[in-house]
């Protein structure tokens, strides 16, 4: 699927943040990326953006996007860019005469949100509009989105659009930007232009909407105009929020180091790190804990375990970073779990030694041991138990119990700060342990 993008506007509003709007960063990562990004995921596979304003800087930045992404982009230049964005549509008249996606640079989108529109069978000179029908979505400007009335026809799919434009005060949806268009655009624009002076591409769909041409299939999912300061605050809040919603999160880290560490992440996604640096920095944190908890003493212990907390709040991190800049990888993945096996095996060597320091004891030993077994062989099974439950879910039974590396560690922190080591220890033991034969007993009767 080819796609076109609107991106020639000087974005005034938005220039405190920046001179060129369509690099504007959003989270360390400028608009016109995250656009790109989306519709790829989405399925598209060839860009065409249309710039102007700051053309020569945006190009420079898409050609050297391209290669980065391994992605065909080509920019076309609209030297009218001051004027309405119809005229953008129009630069790609000569070159785009099959049925493509067109997106706006400062819109950004779920990729789920583009999917219906690409598997939609488009009817000759039609287009088909992506319309939110939640008409009090907190992310929408009403002072400046673009409304839609849209009439029920009976199709399952689409529906006709009866009437667009900012100024209606009967409406029942809102403009996404996200349109799958047909040549047919191009000569509603001319049209438009030349009976109703009127080169929008809101124009040009009220020309089809008149002759039952444009259709309208309704989007549920996120979407937001970035179009001036408190929308970007909006859409970084909103791509936190859908970062920081992990399924399989055990309750420590979903009530307590998830909401620290999204806001951590927002200042470090702004930074050069990379989310292996910041796994290394976690494992470095839990060697320095461990290191505390062998030293002995109480203020010792007190500080190696809010460390080691901190350690575990940080290792969030890492992982809501690379998914904000699109850096996940495998040996990301692989690499931050393997520091974190190890970072357990010193936090509980550290406990153990700290008792072992002040008695010599076999009991003390094993219920070391029987900790540190536990706790690899719940993480040995995790990823089994994980995908076990993601199945029961869309089957509609429920999430289960899911206990984790983030209840671990948040017992060794409550270990150490309450003076509690043994105790503690031990019931990491039996939990660790208990909860790998609960996991094996799920698996064998899944």
């Amino acid at each position: 699927m080819k796609c076109l993008i609107i991106a020639a506007g000087k974005g005034s509003r938005l220039r405190q943040k920046g001179g060129c709007k369509p690099l504007v960063p959003v989270l360390g990562v400028p608009l016109i990326e995250r656009v790109i990004r989306a519709a790829m995921e989405a399925g598209v596979d060839r860009f065409y953006v249309v710039i102007g304003y700051q053309g020569e800087q945006l190009g420079n930045f898409l050609a050297h996007l391209a290669r980065r992404l391994d992605v065909e982009i080509t920019s076309l230049v609209n030297d009218d860019w001051a004027e309405e964005n119809g005229l953008s549509v129009l630069k790609a008249r000569d070159i785009l005469d099959e049925p493509f996606l067109l997106l706006m640079a400062d819109h950004l989108f779920d990729p789920k949100l583009v999917q219906p529109l690409i598997r939609l069978t488009l009817g000759n000179e039609e287009i088909v509009l992506g319309v939110d029908n939640d008409i009090h979505n907190s992310l929408v400007d009403l002072d400046d989105v673009t409304r839609v009335q849209v009439e029920d026809d009976g199709s399952i799919q689409c529906q006709k659009i009866r009437d667009i434009g900012k100024g209606l005060s009967d409406f029942n949806g809102f403009d996404t930007g996200i349109f799958l268009c047909s040549p047919a655009i191009f000569e509603a624009l001319e049209r438009s232009k030349e009976k109703e002076s009127d080169t929008s591409l809101s124009g040009a769909v009220r020309i089809l909407a008149a002759e039952g041409r444009a259709k309208a299939i309704l989007l549920d999912g996120f979407w937001i105009d970035v179009d001036d300061p408190q929308a970007l605050q909006k859409a970084e809040q909103a791509l936190l929020k859908q970062v920081s919603d992990k399924a399989n999160d055990g309750p420590v880290a979903r009530y307590l180091n998830r909401p620290v560490s999204i806001r951590i992440s927002r200042y470090l996604v702004r930074s050069r790190l990379t989310p292996n640096q910041i796994s290394l920095f976690s494992f470095l944190c839990s060697l320095l804990a461990a290191g505390l908890f062998a030293l002995g003493g109480y203020l010792a212990l007190f500080l190696g375990g809010v460390l080691a907390q901190f350690a575990s709040i940080i290792d969030g991190c890492d992982g809501e970073v690379a998914r904000l800049k699109y850096q996940s990888s495998d040996f990301g993945g692989w690499f931050d779990a393997v520091l974190d096996r190890y970072a357990d095996a010193f936090l509980l060597f550290g406990l153990t030694w700290h008792l072992l320091a002040q008695e010599v004891n076999g009991w003390i030993l094993f219920a070391g041991f029987m900790a540190i077994i536990g706790s690899f062989m719940l993480s040995y099974t995790a990823d089994k138990y994980d995908n076990l439950m993601r199945e029961r879910i869309h089957g509609g039974a429920g999430t289960g119990l899911r206990v984790g590396r983030d209840v671990r560690v948040f017992l060794i922190f409550l270990g150490a700060v309450l003076n509690m080591v043994l105790p503690v220890l031990v019931l990491i033991a039996v939990v660790m342990n208990l909860e790998t034969l609960r996991r094996v007993g799920v698996a064998r009767n899944g």
